[in-house]
């Protein structure tokens, strides 16, 4: 689909911001790698293959009878014994001696027959978000070759964790600042561009609803009732559309007398369309220029309820709550450094993305 010669424009003055062009790069792999994080991080293989037939853990559950295991349970693909089962093709002892079975399938020959060896497939790092680490000594273990950035205090990859809880604190972020700019431009258009009464008592919903303790709300709702994703980015869209309202509303009141406003309405074309079709793109370089504003208090938000305890279940990948464990492990100083870089890393790309966006939108901006 082609864009615009409008669009066109914007798109350009936005790749000669070279800080906000190259900040999108960045973080666009970021957060692509953060998407396939099962493929990254994960404590089950992306590929297995067993007696010449292809095995997608990743995806789908595998009893460890599947590979000529004893148990109906899910298969450890880390245990030895697993491991000896798929390698050798299920032919060999396994549970007496799995490492001299696996060396001999390696060499093609298990009890004296040949065999077809089997395979698996890993992620660079073989842990998930909620893996335990299986390394001596007390946790929060120090970086080595197998865990790059170490564990945390109860013996779970960092790494994983970063990857995982960055991918759920963006998405959060995102559905969150969509769904509340979508509310909260809509309330200040009407306002705006009505006036009068409408406009009285909006303000004073506003003002009431404004008033009340945000944290507060949320700390008392997770007590009561059980946490979830979708649970929280109701109850901060609830409280965060009222951010660009303020913003929106002045841009409408200023342009609902302007002369291009009046001509249409004087022929007649709809309030709808004026409001969005006429007004609303005069009234997104302001607009924009709140929303790095809105993403990073979105972003904290999260990291502070993580950080009190009552954000996310607690079994979910959270930075804030890595943020918490950095705090209680001062002789970890891997946490702590873990954490500011990851927070100042997402916070200052989105920050510049958008400052690109905003100058990109103004028509008095350019760049050389």
């Amino acid at each position: 689909m082609a864009l615009s010669p409008l669009n066109r424009r914007r798109w350009r003055n936005f790749r000669r911001n070279k800080r906000a062009y190259w900040s999108l790069i960045i973080f666009g792999i970021l957060f692509g790698i953060s998407l396939m994080a099962e493929f990254v991080a994960n404590d089950r293989p992306i590929l297995v293959q067993y007696r010449g037939e292809l095995y997608a853990p990743i995806f789908k559950f595998y009893p460890e009878t599947a590979f000529g295991g004893d148990f109906a349970t899910e298969a450890i693909y880390r245990d030895p014994e697993v491991e000896c089962l798929i390698v050798s093709g299920g032919l060999g002892e396994c549970f007496d001696d799995p490492a001299g079975i696996i060396a001999d399938a390696q060499d093609g020959v298990v009890d004296g027959s040949a065999i077809q060896t089997g395979w698996t497939l890993w992620p660079p790092i073989p842990y998930s978000y909620d893996t335990p680490v299986d390394r001596p000594g007390a946790a929060p273990l120090p970086p080595n070759e197998h865990n790059w950035l170490g564990t945390d205090d109860t013996k779970r990859d960092v790494l994983a964790r970063v990857i995982y809880g960055f991918r759920l604190s963006v998405l959060f972020t995102l559905i969150v600042t969509t769904l509340s700019s979508v509310i909260g431009i809509f309330a200040g258009a009407i306002q705006g561009y009505f006036g009068g009464k409408l406009d009285l008592i909006f303000q004073r919903i506003i003002e009431i609803w404004a008033a009340t303790p945000q944290i507060y709300v949320i700390i008392i709702l997770f007590a009561i009732l059980p946490r979830s994703f979708w649970l929280l980015v109701v109850i901060t869209v609830l409280f965060g559309w009222m951010a660009l309202v303020g913003v929106v509303r002045a841009e409408f009141l200023r342009a609902r007398n302007l002369e291009y406003v009046r001509a249409a309405k004087a022929l007649g074309v709809s309030n709808i369309r004026i409001m969005f079709r006429h007004m609303l793109p005069n009234a997104m370089v302001a607009t924009l220029t709140m929303l790095p504003f809105v993403i990073t208090g979105t972003i904290s938000l999260l990291a502070g309820l993580d950080f009190l305890g009552f954000g996310l279940p607690s079994s979910a990948p959270s930075l804030g709550e890595l943020t918490l464990q950095a705090k209680q492990n001062l002789q970890a100083p891997w946490l702590a450094f873990t954490a500011f870089f990851a927070f100042a890393i997402m916070l200052s790309l989105l920050v510049f993305i958008f400052e690109g966006v905003r100058d990109a939108f103004d028509p008095r901006k350019t760049f050389e």
